[in-house]
């Protein structure tokens, strides 16, 4: 690194304490005053060690930049002052170089800006990661999962507008590059008690919200809901709008982002439509009625609601409405049906509520990892990233059983945290060569035996007492607490630890209290039982099993008649406790970061910090423990190197430039700085300083001595200053000077020159006078000369004009005498024989006159009454028989494409003029067909055919019209080639084609042979010749493909059949429209029934077990004009289309 780089460090410019290890005193109140010193002027981050403190800003801040990004990308964790981004770089390049898989803790309670970090974490990592299209769409995936889990997992809490109401864990899975290949998400603990029940001041989860918000009214009518949140009984209606938060705008969001993650259309409405059934459920409501045996029995009030929830979800009504009203209880052999009265039939309604969004909930994170999983076998670095609720302490005893979960679940994050602290100090020492000693601290694992203990554990007891016959309630289970967990020195209750008869009466008599690592809380016990139970009625689970709708059907598994478990399924304690072991168990194997988030008020305003809030977030987070445990052995530890660089300055063998190793350098530093031994210690490569007054120490030291070579430099520097402007200035005015002489001589020659050109001009003006005079007399002799001449040739020029125009007159007056004679000729013999025509024509006019009036004195008698009538007659027969006539000279080709026909003569002909039109070119098309063999008939037919199936849908079907349809493109029966396929085919083969078989697993196609037969479809390996598939007709259910000039398409098969084990195929060929009219002709021919052929830009193909989407898009190709296939994900199939 060059020396005159500018470097920051943590201890620069210092807004109180960075690094809580160097705090001095410490104690509860001089680490609160240091953070809120720090968080008045905006540093929300301080670190403990490698440990990172977060406080919630509550509004946005300048420095999450993509320039800070790139600020904190690869530079040491102390380098820079503290932020969150440092621990992130830490963590990807600790698992990039260092081949150590990475995991990051985010701790904190409810509104402290959890879920935040963990996305700053991730956008930090997909920022510096490498790039590329594959890499950045499973990026682009890995984020957008985010926003789905957001909207079904959170909610708005007094605390928080935006609490998760579930733990979150994330392996993000690299490669040996550093480049994302996917990850898995686990989930723990989803608060689906708040479906059916929210607390004062909060709102259900998000996305009920934002589906009425969000949703167009098409869509919301699909769904069967309303806009208005005060029709639905789930819904709180205090806090249904949020400041600041635009639901319509989120539900677009999630929209896009589950299309990103990889839903299907198909899948994204199930999902939507089981929430809408989840929302109408809290609608129904029941009434009490009375059985002839005195037994109550409830009956919904309004069916209108239980109509639209089946409708939904595909459910029978009555099979329905019977599971809300009865109960079958198994035993063995036996089975029992009892009545639901009211509050149990609001029980079952409820229990399905939580049950069927729990399961949606668990349903959407398994499949989110079907899209985000690694897809390569190839071996995998992981960072995991944990987002979890932290400890709960709610006032008045309102803790409750999942309150109890989730601090048993901060117990062993806490032990995990202080082991893996301990042992990652430990081995620090042991690395640098330096003794380690044991350090004194709480081990909490005394609370965590108290509550997981198998024998004599809380959740052992709850366990037990659940499964225990006979009536059981949260005071039974109480009463054995009191029994069992009496002396332990970490619980309390009523009864006293020492006698049953001494009541401790700062407990109410329904509690419980457990001393925490993080203090002491009180525990409402009513509930425990029913919550860790968590029953559904077998009657819910197997109506839900009965509907039709896919989704649901796929939820309650348990439901199936045929796979009916009397053993009772699993306490959600239990499941708790195992999630807790396997994530404690996959935390182990991975090096730790930690992040720690505290909320600086209740009232989410920024620039507020509550002193007691944030002094009891630092005690059940354990800070200050950490803090000591840190500074058990040294409080600071640093590379030689850097600190040489740091304080070089405060020794003068070492400044400027030292040039032996940076051990030997900081030795002779601290040697001249007489720091007493004890304070430090030197490692292989860093220096352990002891105690933060040495730091200080030393800071101090560097400042002054900073101040010293400050004023050395300034005073160099005006010294510099100066002589540089002296010098200057004696230069400048030799400058002048020079440039002075220049223009007093260049004046003084001009001058002289200027005389010089007038005495010049003088004489030149005389000179050129003189020499004019001479030109000019000159000139006037040699004009006059020239005058004479001219005047004596014009004269003699108009003599001859005169001479000339008098012979051209002459002559030209017998040319006109002449013309004017033949005129007077022309015209005497026009007159005459116009008046020999006009004498003709009278006689023959006078002719005519006469023979009319003779025929009209022979006709007279005839013509009375009807004389127009045959007049129009006559003439109208006349007419038709001059139209035929000339019809018969204007007839058009016989050619059937020939459109050409004669013009119609006369207005009263139009309708006789189109029917002969059509009479003629049916005439013509029939002597047309009568030329044609029974082979051409056939080919016809098949055009005809394809017109019909494909004209106007398909783009492909333009272009094969000109081509004839030819069947055997191969000629098997005289290749030799093919002589094996020949011999295995008896049967009349209609259409022998190469085709491409598209493989799901990479869109790559592999040649095959495709066959039609009047009974099957068979497809044979090009190269042997052997027979890979062979359908009967019978088994083909559907054709499909794209309306694009492409040539994919997709044969189904029926389900089921010994055909359909390996799924549908995906073929493409050059001649799809003559295979596909093939298939359907000879498809009708065998089963009599048409086959559908399903023309449409996306539809789905059945590969063995698997539905996969192919979709069609337009898009531009490396290889031409050539269609590509592409596997985007698990199910999906891209097509590009040119």
């Amino acid at each position: 690194m060059a020396k005159m780089e500018v470097k920051t460090s943590l201890l620069d410019d210092m807004i109180g304490v960075g690094d809580m290890v160097l705090l001095e005193p410490l104690n509860e109140d001089s680490f609160i005053d240091n953070l809120k010193k720090r968080f008045d002027h905006s540093e929300v981050y301080t670190y403990i060690g490698s440990v990172v403190i977060s406080i919630n800003p509550y509004r946005p801040l300048p420095i999450y930049t993509p320039e800070k990004v790139e600020e904190y990308r690869n530079r040491n964790f102390y380098e820079l002052s503290p932020h969150i981004f440092a621990l992130s770089d830490e963590a990807y390049r600790s698992l990039r170089d260092q081949d150590k898989d990475q995991c990051i803790l985010i701790t904190g309670e409810s509104g402290a800006g959890k879920t935040e970090a963990s996305k700053l974490v991730m956008s930090y990592v997909a920022a510096v990661c490498g790039k590329g299209a594959e890499v950045n769409q499973v990026k682009e995936q890995l984020l957008q999962s985010n926003p789905v889990l957001e909207a079904f997992g959170n909610a708005k809490t007094v605390r928080n507008d935006n609490s998760s109401r579930f733990g979150k864990y994330m392996d993000i899975e690299f490669d040996f590059k550093g480049d994302p290949l996917g990850g898995v998400i686990s989930n723990y603990l989803l608060e689906k008690s708040r479906v059916v029940k929210q607390p004062r001041g909060e709102r259900n989860f998000h996305i009920f919200y934002q589906i009425l918000s969000g949703a167009s009214e098409d869509f919301l009518c699909k769904l069967k809901l309303e806009r208005d949140f005060s029709r639905y009984n789930y819904l709180g209606l205090d806090s249904a709008r949020v400041n600041g938060v635009d639901d319509a705008a989120n539900f677009r969001t999630v929209r896009n982002a589950m299309q990103i993650v990889g839903f299907m259309d198909h899948e994204t409405q199930s999902v939507f439509e089981v929430v809408a059934a989840v929302l109408k459920l809290g609608n129904i409501e029941f009434k009490p009625e009375s059985r002839v045996n005195g037994l109550d029995e409830s009956k919904i009030k309004d069916k209108n609601e239980l109509k639209e929830i089946c409708e939904l979800t595909g459910i029978d009504q009555s099979v329905l409405e019977r599971a809300f009203s009865f109960r079958t209880v198994e035993a063995k052999q036996e089975k029992v049906s009892t009545t639901l009265n009211v509050a149990q039939a609001y029980y079952a309604r409820d229990a399905l509520a939580k049950n069927l969004y729990s399961r949606l909930f668990s349903w959407l994170v398994t499949r989110i990892n079907e899209s985000i999983k690694a897809q390569t076998k190839v071996r995998k670095k992981v960072m995991g990233v944990l987002d979890i609720y932290g400890f709960e302490i709610f006032e008045n005893a309102d803790n409750s059983f999942e309150q109890f979960i989730i601090n048993y679940c901060n117990e062993k994050l806490q032990q995990i945290f202080i082991e893996l602290t301990l042992k990652e100090e430990q081995e620090e020492y042991i690395r640098e060569g330096i003794e380690w000693t044991h350090i004194e601290y709480f081990n909490n694992a005394i609370i965590c035996d108290l509550i997981e203990n198998n024998q004599t554990g809380i959740l052992a007891m709850l366990d037990e007492e659940c499964l225990r016959p006979g009536t059981v309630t949260d005071e039974t289970f109480l009463e054995k607490l009191n029994q069992v967990c009496a002396t332990h020195q970490h619980f309390e209750s009523r009864m006293s630890k020492c006698s049953r008869f001494l009541n401790d009466t700062s407990l109410p008599h329904s509690c419980f209290r457990i001393q925490h690592y993080a203090g002491k809380v009180m525990y409402q016990v009513e509930g425990f039982v029913d919550k860790n139970n968590d029953l559904l009625y077998r009657d819910l689970s197997q109506a839900m099993w009965k509907a039709s709708h896919s989704l649901i059907k796929a939820l309650f598994p348990e439901g199936n008649p045929a796979k009916i478990n009397l053993k009772r399924p699993p306490t959600a304690g239990s499941q708790f406790k195992a999630s807790v072991a396997t994530l404690m168990k996959n935390l182990q194997t991975k090096n730790p970061n930690y992040i720690r988030c505290i909320k600086p008020n209740d009232k989410k305003a920024a620039h507020i910090f509550n002193d007691a809030l944030v002094c009891h977030q630092i005690r059940y987070l354990g800070l200050l423990e950490n803090v000591r445990v840190r500074r058990a052995g040294y409080a600071f530890r640093q590379a030689y190197e850097p600190c040489l660089e740091r304080y070089k300055m405060l020794c003068k063998q070492t400044w400027p430039h030292w040039r032996g190793p940076a051990r030997a350098g900081v030795e002779v530093l601290f040697n001249e700085l007489e720091i007493p031994e004890e304070e430090f210690s030197f490692g292989r490569s860093k220096i352990f300083i002891r105690n933060p007054r040495t730091l200080f120490k030393l800071e101090d030291l560097r400042k002054q001595r900073l101040e010293d070579l400050a004023t050395l430099i300034e005073k160099i520097y005006r010294g510099w200053k100066c002589r540089t402007r002296f010098l200057l200035m004696k230069k400048s005015q030799i400058v002048i000077a020079a440039w002075y002489r220049r223009y007093a001589q260049q004046k003084k020659y001009q001058k002289i020159k200027s005389s010089a050109i007038v005495v010049q001009s003088y004489i030149r003006g005389w000179k050129a006078r003189k020499l004019l005079r001479e030109l000019k007399h000159q000139k006037r002799c040699n004009e006059a000369a020239t005058i004479i001449a001219a005047y004596w040739h014009g004269t003699q020029a108009r003599r001859e004009l005169r001479r000339l125009k008098e012979e051209a007159r002459n002559k030209h007056s017998i040319a006109v005498i002449w013309a004017y004679w033949l005129g007077y000729k022309a015209r005497r013999e026009l007159k005459r024989l116009k008046e020999e025509a006009r004498r003709k024509h009278a006689v023959a006019v006078i002719w005519a006159y006469w023979l009319g009036l003779k025929v009209r004195r022979e006709y007279r008698k005839f013509f009375r009454a009807n004389a127009g009538r045959k007049i129009y007659e006559f003439t109208l027969q006349r007419l038709m028989q001059k139209y035929f006539l000339e019809m018969k000279n204007k007839m058009p080709s016989l050619s059937p494409i020939d459109k050409n026909w004669p013009a119609r003569p006369y207005l009263f002909l139009d309708s006789t003029h189109k029917e002969l039109k059509r009479i003629f070119h049916l005439w013509r098309c029939k002597k047309y067909r009568d030329q044609f063999t029974d082979q051409q008939k056939l080919i016809y037919e098949e055009k005809l055919e394809a017109s019909e199936l494909f004209k106007d849908k398909k783009a492909l079907y333009p272009a094969s019209v000109g081509q004839p349809f030819q069947g055997a493109y191969l000629e098997i029966s005289k290749n030799p080639k093919y002589k094996k396929l020949k011999d295995a085919v008896d049967e009349k083969i209609i259409i022998a084609e190469v085709v491409n078989k598209i493989n799901r697993a990479n869109g790559k196609a592999t040649s095959r042979i495709f066959l039609l037969t009047k009974n099957n479809v068979l497809l044979a390996d090009q190269k042997s010749g052997n027979i890979k598939s062979e359908v009967p007709l019978g088994d083909v259910t559907k054709v499909s493909m794209s309306s694009q000039n492409d040539g994919f398409f997709a044969v189904h098969l029926k389900e089921g059949s010994g055909a359909a084990v390996k799924g549908d195929f995906l073929l493409s060929s050059d001649h799809l429209i003559e295979m596909a009219t093939k298939l359907y002709r000879t498809t009708l021919s065998k089963t009599k029934q048409k086959l559908n052929i399903e023309i449409s830009d996306e539809f789905l193909v059945q590969f063995r077990q698997d539905k996969v989407c192919v979709k069609f898009i337009q898009g531009s190709q490396k290889n031409g004009n050539i269609p590509t296939c592409k596997r985007k994900n698990n199910r999906l199939l891209e097509v590009a289309v040119p």
